[in-house]
């Protein structure tokens, strides 16, 4: 079977190097070419890895016959190259957010969808196997009634993507915004996932401490499900630098009956997730400390990386559907619009397409 052919569109990013070795293992997925209009950003990356090198994506579009691209672009740059790929046939990865606004995402899908190519977008988080666990439970009554859920997400401080060679993030025009959209739409995603659900309003506050650039460095928010879960977001680029591996992660959720909470290592593969229940199943041993020792894999989020491209390529192969849609992506930015939104107005907001989401 012949492996498909991506392409990298862009690399001024801080994941590009390290998905490759990921789509290594994946197998039948070959990274071919990569385009960076920035030499020394296109030169360090084809040092490590030897694919065919252009300055413009457009060149790369009319040499290289691309069953895939992935797009590492800055946010705002994104509709034109994957609305030029789906004209072309050309199947689509694009990093989260996918665009700076819903505006620039829609234009995507519609010419993925008009040219019938897969549009799918890394929400990995979903194919963790401590969040299917958790997403399990929740399916199983261990909780109850969900009630309420907290999510936290701090990365790094503003540096680290001056640092990355990605320093248009902290842009607002080029990125779309602050934590919220580079990093808060993984949890938004992932509890629309886990509760099988749609976020219906939001309050939000956005907090700004750096003087240099024009985004927040901390948004908070709070949002509201149809059935009436209510998840508390925490999203920052203020954690301190000494803090273990850069990252402070938290997810949990709170029914009727039950609890879950998980604090995740990122790339680590020892996992621990606390289960506490009063349903009949876990009697008399009603609460529980859950071990997970994955297998190892290089790359970004590799254990979860691993399995979402290797769904992304059976999707390609087959006409199947993608595991995460462009739709899901259009909803999680969505969200973070009305999450601004209301930061500015101090209102509570209802997001653009709040109906029930129909999950796998």
């Amino acid at each position: 079977m012949r492996a498909l052919s991506v392409g990298f569109i862009g690399l001024s990013h801080l994941h590009p190097k390290s998905y490759m070795p990921v789509f290594a293992a994946a197998g039948g997925l070959e990274v071919v070419a990569a385009a960076e209009s920035d030499p020394a950003v296109l030169a360090s990356f084809i040092q490590s890895f030897p694919v065919r090198a252009y300055a413009d994506w457009r060149q790369m579009l009319e040499a290289e016959r691309l069953d895939l691209a992935v797009l590492f672009l800055p946010h705002y740059l994104c509709p034109e190259a994957g609305v030029a790929c789906a004209e072309r046939g050309i199947h689509l990865l694009v990093e989260k957010p996918m665009a700076a606004d819903s505006a620039g995402l829609l234009r995507i899908i519609e010419a993925a969808e008009k040219n019938k190519v897969v549009l799918s977008s890394p929400y990995v988080w979903r194919y963790h196997p401590v969040a299917r666990a958790m997403k399990a439970y929740l399916e199983n009554g261990v909780l109850g009634r969900p009630v309420g859920g907290e999510g936290r997400c701090a990365a790094g401080r503003l540096h680290r993507y001056i640092e990355g060679g990605a320093g248009w993030m902290l842009e607002r025009a080029k990125s779309g915004g602050g934590p919220m959209y580079n990093l808060g739409v993984h949890w938004i995603d992932l509890y629309r996932w886990f509760l099988n659900d749609e976020v219906v309003e939001v309050f939000g506050r956005n907090v700004k401490i750096n003087q240099e650039y024009d985004i927040e460095d901390n948004s908070f928010a709070l949002l509201t499900f149809s059935k009436g879960t209510v998840v508390a977001l925490d999203i920052s680029y203020t954690v301190p630098d000494s803090f273990p591996y850069g990252r402070d992660l938290y997810l949990a959720l709170r029914g009727t009956a039950g609890v879950l909470s998980w604090s995740p290592s990122f790339e680590g593969i020892r996992e621990n997730l606390f289960v506490c229940s009063d349903s009949a199943e876990f009697r008399p041993a009603t609460r529980r400390n859950i071990n997970f020792e994955l297998e190892p894999q290089a790359g970004y989020a590799g254990p979860s990386t691993l399995p979402f491209l290797r769904d992304v390529a059976e999707a390609i192969r087959t006409g199947g559907r993608p595991p995460i849609t462009g739709q899901d992506g259009l909803r999680a930015l969505q969200i973070v619009e009305a999450i601004y939104q209301s930061a500015e107005t101090g209102r509570v907001v209802r997001p653009a397409g709040g109906q029930r989401m129909d999950t796998r």
